[in-house]
């Protein structure tokens, strides 16, 4: 997820207000004392979480020299640039060489455009202006600025029981929403997206922020690319959720229940890829059609076609690395 910054100098209260009632994930302030009165936000300044010009580092770009001390700045720590003239050209420059840099912007416009280019975007946009509801459409903006990822279909080849273990519901402090879900898969090669619990079973009410992902052991695709095992998921952490469209956005984990299950193994294929996941046996598990529509584990059928993703397989504690490995 990109960083949303706000730049609170001079000090404003309603700003700062509106900026934390807005996710911001960080507040560039003369006095983090005033910020903490508030609430529990990171702060940028001499006596704050952040200290410039220690963890970041801020640079006015007006030629090539200036892109180059930015980099230089990046190996040490988050740099804000500011472009005279809000050219392109310049940001474009750094983010295809840098991760960290933050690009200062005045409207919702100039956010979208830096959180776009080169297609992956800035990290993240420091916001300056004095009206309260620019901030809140670029939060607007923040909030819709995640990757796509790629979907597929998969022909199901095979489904069937495989006996009891333990299964693994995520709880997120989303209300999750028809045609979505997350991507999870028995091996890191690929995934299949699992709809979360929203719709209407005469047996249990809808809980639109659970997805009953799967077994322990299944990966889990997260915003930043890497995975995480089931299990591993814990309150507070941050988990990808994708719409059959192949947008993107990310909900924080609330709750995750861990239970013993009769499971239920299925397996498909796309081409020469092949995915498998092993899921709870029970009808109010759904996998995501291409149209969007739910499909229950217990109406599926071999032939049927369900949405999934392809990833280059291999990993090292969640990050993928180039080299040779086989799952099976």
């Amino acid at each position: 997820m990109k960083q949303f910054w706000v730049d609170i100098r001079p000090w404003s209260k309603d700003l700062a207000t509106t900026a934390i009632e807005s996710g911001a994930d960080a507040l560039v302030v003369d006095d983090a004392g005033r910020v903490r009165e508030l609430g529990r936000v990171t702060t940028v300044a001499r006596e704050g979480d952040l200290v410039p010009g220690k963890d970041v580092f801020e640079v006015e770009i007006v030629d090539k020299a200036t892109e180059e001390e930015a980099l230089r700045l990046a190996s040490r720590g988050r740099v804000i640039v500011r472009m005279r003239d809000w050219t392109v050209i310049p940001l474009e420059n750094l983010v295809a060489q840098s991760d960290r840099i933050i690009a200062a912007v005045t409207t919702a416009d100039e956010a979208a455009v830096a959180l776009s280019v080169l297609e992956r975007g800035a990290a993240g946009i420091l916001l300056a202006t004095d009206d309260p509801a620019e901030i809140r459409r670029v939060a607007g903006v923040i909030a819709g600025s995640g990757a796509e990822v790629a979907l597929v279909p998969f022909e199901v080849t095979r489904i069937a029981p495989v006996g009891m273990g333990d299964r693994v519901c995520v709880d997120t402090c989303s209300l999750l929403a028809d045609g979505e879900g997350m991507l999870v898969g028995n091996t890191s090669s690929a995934f299949l997206m699992v709809h979360p619990e929203t719709l209407e079973n005469p047996y249990v009410a809808p809980r639109p922020f659970r997805v009953n992902a799967g077994a322990v052991h299944a990966y889990t695709l997260l915003p930043d690319g890497k995975t995480a095992y089931l299990a591993d998921l814990a309150v507070g952490d941050r988990v990808l959720i994708a719409e059959h469209t192949g947008a993107t956005h990310e909900a924080v984990v609330g709750r995750v229940k861990i239970e013993r299950r009769p499971l239920l193994l299925v397996e498909a294929k796309a081409g020469d890829a092949k995915v498998s996941l092993v899921l709870q046996n029970a009808e109010t598990i759904r996998l995501v059609a291409e149209d969007g529509r739910a499909v229950s584990v217990v109406d599926l059928a071999v032939g049927d076609r369900v949405l999934g993703s392809v990833a280059e397989g291999g990993r090292h504690f969640g990050i993928a690395v180039a080299e040779t490995i086989l799952e099976k």
